[in-house]
């Protein structure tokens, strides 16, 4: 079942391996938030599982090589959905 994240794209028949399984992530988030689950605890899990699946396949060096370049990434604003307000 497309997730309503990917519907709303009009990306669920998409036949591109990475929209795919950004699909299947995204319906396993859908259901774990209907469960209860919030939402930091999964993006914990789903780091945890993307960085050992990663390691697992290029080794620490290469990881740690990817990690660095998010830093700039993140800090520049490129992951915020939002304005968080305080």
């Amino acid at each position: 079942m497309p997730s309503q994240a990917m519907t709303g794209l009009g990306l669920e028949k998409s036949e591109d391996d990475s929209l795919r399984a950004l699909q299947f992530i995204l319906a396993a988030w859908e259901e774990a938030a209907d469960a209860g689950v919030a939402p930091e605890l999964m993006a914990y899990a789903a780091l945890y599982t993307a960085l050992t699946d990663l390691v697992s396949s290029f080794g620490e060096h290469h990881v740690s090589t990817l990690m660095d370049g998010l830093r700039g990434r993140i800090l520049g604003g490129e992951f915020t959905v939002c304005a968080r307000t305080q």
